[in-house]
């Protein structure tokens, strides 16, 4: 992947900040969703982790992509249930971008400098993350998953810098691609997950977590264009 696009210096606290206020305003909705079809504990669980992630951000003052990405996996691994465990090792893994810095990778970007990832990197790390996801989810595209969101972003991110396209037009193609695709699993039956015990009942109902996956690529897109809004009208 090459790209000479950057990152703002601020993208990690920028992106967290951007992640908690999509997923805290749409606890609700999502809740709803997973009541129709699921157990109905993702709004409840939503809810838990951006509590968890506010107290280890007020006790750490986290200063720096690793620091504002830790306090985020931190908040998801102390969540129960399935979505806990599978948000906070995905949100482990982009914690983890930053890692990737060492001369000749990150060396001389000034994203890199900050402690930050490249756009590329965070791409990577992406990846990881549904990697991740998928080994212990045991997940593949068309279960009606989150991880039906995180594949076609990381596809769409990777394929817009590598046209050279700069940060924020990348990040917004990946955005767009992943609302695309968490809105067709409405027209999909569950494989996975709780959704899968009932059946056809899933069908006309988007998946609760490939709807908050697409959140936070939305939120990745509002911190690397520095912009406030992540839209979120299209969950119902």
């Amino acid at each position: 992947m090459t790209t000479t696009s950057t990152l703002p210096d601020d993208f990690g606290r920028a992106f967290v900040t951007r992640v908690r206020e999509a997923l805290s305003g749409s606890a609700d909705a999502l809740g709803d969703l997973d009541r129709r079809a699921g157990d109905g504990d993702f709004g409840t669980n939503i809810r838990t982790a951006m509590t968890l992630l506010k107290k280890n951000v007020e006790d750490d003052d986290p200063d720096g992509y690793r620091e504002w990405l830790t306090a985020l996996y931190m908040a998801w691994l102390g969540v129960g249930g399935t979505s806990g465990p599978l948000f906070g090792m995905f949100f482990r893994d982009l914690a983890k971008a930053a890692d990737a810095q060492s001369p000749g990778t990150g060396g001389g970007d000034p994203a890199s400098e900050q402690g930050g990832p490249t756009p590329a990197q965070f791409g990577d790390a992406l990846a990881a993350g549904q990697a991740t996801v998928q080994k212990y989810g045991e997940a593949k595209v068309g279960d009606k998953t989150m991880v039906d969101a995180l594949d076609p972003a990381v596809a769409a991110l990777r394929e817009a810098l590598e046209a050279g396209k700069d940060a924020a037009a990348a990040f917004g193609a990946a955005e767009q691609a992943a609302v695309d695709a968490a809105r067709s699993t409405a027209e999909t039956t569950a494989r996975r997950g709780r959704a899968s015990y009932v059946g056809e009942a899933s069908e006309g109902v988007i998946d609760p977590g490939a709807a908050a996956m697409a959140l936070v690529i939305g939120a990745s897109r509002a911190a690397a264009e520095g912009t406030e809004t992540v839209e979120t009208s299209w969950i119902a």
